[in-house]
Parts: C-alpha cells; structure tokens; sequence
C-alpha cells in the first residue's frame, strides 16, 4: 500500500511544489529540459534498468528478522548513506563526474532539478552503491515501500522555497543546505553532499550552514533530448572547447 502511495503521491508533491515556487514568484526554470530528461529516464526504467539486477546474495542481516520499526530505520539509514558516499565519488572521480553534471548544469534548481539526472546513473548504482547495500540488509516489502515515502522529500530538497533550518540544518536536508551543494560560486564548491540526513556531512566533512541564496548551474547545458542522451561527450567537449 505504500508503495503505491509514493507512486502516486510524487506527481501530487511535484504539482503543489511547483504551485508554491509559482506564487512565490520564482524565476523561469529549465522546465523543458528537466521534463525531458523524466521521460528519458522513465523509458529507460520501463526497459534498459531491468535488465540490470541489485546483486542478490544473503546478507548480512535480514529486516524480515527484525521489528518493523528496526527494519525501516536500519533500511533507511543504510542506503541513505550508500547515496552519500556515491554522491561523493560522484564529485571524484571523472567519468561519474560527467554524468552527474547534468543534474548540477540547471541554471536555476528547482522541484523539477529532481528529475535532471543521467539516464545511466541506476545502472551505476545498481552495479555499486545498491548491491552494497543489498548484502548488508535485506529489506522487506515495508522497509522498501517506507523508504520510498521518505524520498518524495527529495523533491522539497530541490525546490526553490526558503526553508533554512540555521545551526539545526545537520538535522535533515532542505532546500537551502541543499543549495549550497548546487552553488555556481567557488567558496561553496565540495559542501553539503547530504541525500536526505546531512549527519553524513558532519561526520565526513562535508557540512556547511546554508549560505543565502546562491546562483546554480554550470557554463555547459543541454539544449535537446539528444544531449541528454550523450550527455558525458557533450560535456567533455565543451569543457575542452576555451570560452568565447
């Protein structure tokens, strides 16, 4: 049931975000791109990502085994950190890197910056990330439905409402901490990995206050659906290519 909940309920969050970023009076966005990089991904999920399985092997603990409640929690806290520590590789290391541009080339982040991500990157995760955590705890059909309704907060993460929780935002990710992360300017580079617990951030270094209300972007973007799928070449190029 919660499963279909979070199904259901992610166009309902995005709608109601993009209505508030609308009567607050926030700036035209990069809707056409980021719409079209949701349909990339969402044809490659009805196709390419089920050929690719999360490695299947008993694992080290078994939510089934446990209360719900310790199941949802360890589940959570688990893969929550397996996003951060791929969040940061993916500022590392080169070839992820150039994926993962495209969600940092919006040039103004908004609910719909969600959806701007390579269509590659589950297959990545799948590979890595995901299948590590498979083999720590295998999770129930709750667990995993829970977790599902926790991620629709991504969407609030992304959107353009001035939510700063101050010298409490280690407590959970919001859209200004996040911010930081997407800044165009130098001094916020390397900060706030956080996916939903920015406890991560403080543990591993990465923790800033948010600051303001910076721009967001990068000088590359796509401009079509074919850039969006090659984009990593597109990238390349135009970083090699000297600014005019």
């Amino acid at each position: 049931m919660l499963e279909l909940v979070a199904v259901f309920a992610a166009p309902i969050v995005v709608l109601f975000l993009i209505a508030c970023e609308w009567r607050m009076g926030a700036p035209e966005t990069d809707w056409k791109i980021n719409l079209q990089a949701w349909a990339l991904n969402f044809w490659c999920a009805l196709t390419i990502y089920s050929l690719i399985q999360v490695w299947d092997a008993p694992a080290l603990l078994d939510a089934g085994t446990l209360p719900v409640w310790a199941a949802a929690v360890l589940y959570f806290l688990v893969h929550d950190l397996a996003e951060y520590l791929f969040h940061r590789m993916q500022h590392r290391i080169p070839l992820l890197w150039s994926m993962h541009s495209l969600h940092h080339s919006d040039p103004n982040m908004s609910v719909l910056t969600t959806y701007r991500h390579y269509w590659a990157d589950p297959l990545v995760k799948t590979l890595t990330v995901w299948s590590a955590a498979a083999l720590i705890i295998a999770p129930t059909a709750l667990s995993l439905a829970i977790y599902g309704v926790i991620g629709l907060w991504n969407f609030v993460v992304h959107s353009q409402l001035r939510l700063n929780l101050g010298r409490w935002s280690w407590l959970i990710n919001t859209p200004d901490y996040h911010r930081r992360h997407h800044s165009a300017l130098p001094e916020h580079y390397d900060s706030n990995f956080a996916a939903i617990l920015p406890i991560w951030d403080l543990i591993f270094g990465g923790y800033n206050q948010p600051d303001g209300f910076p721009p967001t972007g990068l000088d590359s973007q796509p401009k079509n659906i074919r850039e969006l799928i090659t984009w990593p070449v597109i990238y390349h190029r135009n970083e090699a290519t000297p600014a005019e």
